[in-house]
């Protein structure tokens, strides 16, 4: 629990320095460790609060402001109170076509909520998403970055409700069940949960193209070794000699104009007397 604005509690910051030492471990630069500690303190708060970045910019000694700009950078890190379950529903193009603006307003109506806002209960954040990555089983719903494929609206409000009602709900791939926020944020400071293995990992639309490369034989061609000279590149005489741009192109134009073959300036007079 955050003590106040100014810092963690004593037992609190003895815990999370303990998990910062091990981050600082994996680094040979102590500040490459930020993203990592980002994500600690997002998973004792449940976002990204003034006593984290506190605790970040102590611990890395850098300053607040530039802790707080990396924060700010990232759509994964929340700079004000997240829901336990961020449900982000892809409406890039492919997703859009396929209804994902419709399971959008589907939720955002049944929540109260907009993109980027949290239902009053604290249950379920609401995020519209540019791409989840998952083409193949559009429209696809994400929560906590778990996949929810070939959705509807229907479907989606069905698994909205679940966990508002505090019911598990399984994922179309990966882990057996959702884990929370915090649970998942402690996961990307890099501290395993042990559930790697759990569930399906790349599904039947995922893998059609491999297993077609396969039957087929089909392999990727080996790549040619590039000739001594077109390894070296041009000369220094020859740099800056070879022709720009298409045939044609305004970078391969006749010189029409006094200014094409001067740096003098053009005056008014001699673009009058150019034009008559």
């Amino acid at each position: 629990m955050v003590a106040d604005n100014r810092g963690y509690s004593p037992d609190v910051r003895a815990r999370l320095t303990a998990d910062a030492d091990q981050i600082l471990a994996r680094y040979p630069e102590a500040r490459s460790a930020l993203l990592p500690l980002l994500h600690l303190v997002q998973s004792e708060d449940g976002y990204v609060s003034p006593a984290g970045i506190a605790f970040c910019a102590d611990v890395l000694d850098l300053s607040r402001a530039s802790v707080s700009a990396v924060a700010t950078f990232y759509s994964q890190y929340k700079r004000r109170p997240n829901g336990e379950y961020t449900v982000g529903v892809c409406t890039n193009t492919l997703c859009a076509v396929m209804g994902g603006d419709a399971i959008f307003d589907r939720l955002s109506e049944r929540l109260g909520i907009g993109h980027d806002e949290t239902t009053e209960d604290g249950r379920i954040t609401l995020e519209r998403v540019e791409c989840n990555a998952a083409c193949d089983y559009a429209p696809v719903m994400v929560i906590n970055w778990e996949f929810f494929d070939n959705q509807t609206p229907t479907s989606a409000v069905d698994v909205v409700d679940a966990l508002l009602e505090g019911r598990p709900v399984t994922p179309t791939r990966g882990a057996d069940t959702v884990a929370t926020f915090r649970e998942v944020s402690r996961v990307l400071a890099g501290f395993e949960d042990g559930r790697a293995d759990e569930g399906i990992g790349a599904g039947p639309a995922t893998l059609v193209g491999l297993e077609m490369s396969r039957a087929k034989g089909w392999t990727a061609p080996a790549a040619e070794a590039a000739e001594p000279e077109d390894a070296a590149g041009p000369t220094a005489e020859q740099a800056g000699t070879e022709a720009v741009g298409e045939p044609g192109s305004s970078a391969e134009r006749e010189e029409t104009t006094p200014a094409d073959g001067s740096a003098e300036t053009v005056t008014k007079s001699e673009e009058k007397g150019s034009s008559e």
